[in-house]
């Protein structure tokens, strides 16, 4: 397990053309970002979102930011309001901002100013199948990716869905950024195992950054 070496500095793993895995990256903030998510889940609670085929997603998410990430009948859509409780999004917290911005850095992305972070709740069997974070005007910004808590298994991709498969296991504290060439890569989780980590207890949450609206 990677865990092992939790005290180690962080270190790179290239993944694809434009894709970097950043080990460790958000280890000694992770204290500080769980406490943000409680944070925002108290003003914008975790919902299982119901996808437009009328499918229950086993994912837990809310959002931060700007936008948020959020479905209706229509589709996939950005909001700047929280359609549970009818009111803006909770803005991001410093921590937050900060991390993501660092974490695009390191990645050979500068000037990352991401608006929206989507934040899911992952309980023992929940997964999120293959597909494309296509729905921000802007794919030349990437995404930043961060997993906090339990371990789970990240399968990247290519352009096609049927692609090979690059599968990944993800502990707490790693970071994801791909952008460039791998900007539309799919990608997944496999289901959660169960399990229990000190910090977020049987559950893994994962902060998604994305720059959903126009560069300002």
């Amino acid at each position: 397990m990677l865990d092992l070496f939790a005290d180690s500095q962080p270190w790179q793993e290239p993944l694809a053309p434009g894709a970097v895995i950043l080990r460790r990256f958000a280890f000694r903030a992770a204290p500080q970002l769980v406490q943000e998510i409680e944070t925002v889940a108290h003003c914008s609670p975790f919902r299982q979102m119901i996808t437009p085929g009328g499918y229950t997603m086993s994912v837990a998410m809310t959002n931060c930011g700007r936008l948020g990430w959020t479905t209706d009948s229509r589709g996939y859509l950005y909001s700047p309001v929280d359609p549970l409780t009818g009111l803006a999004w909770p803005d991001f917290p410093p921590s937050f901002l900060r991390l993501s911005q660092q974490a695009a850095t390191a990645a050979g992305y500068a000037d990352y100013q991401p608006d929206a972070c989507l934040i899911n709740r992952y309980v023992p069997g929940a997964k999120l199948s293959l597909h494309q974070d296509k729905d921000e005007p802007d794919l030349r910004a990437p995404i930043v990716s961060v997993s906090l808590g339990l371990p789970a298994v990240f399968q990247f991709g290519g352009l096609k869905r049927s692609d090979p498969l690059t599968r990944i296991l993800l502990e707490h504290g790693d970071v994801v950024v791909w952008g460039g060439e791998s900007r539309l890569f799919y990608h997944g989780i496999q289901p959660l195992k169960a399990g229990f980590h000190p910090m977020t207890a049987d559950c893994r949450y994962n902060l998604t950054f994305r720059q959903a609206g126009k560069k300002e």
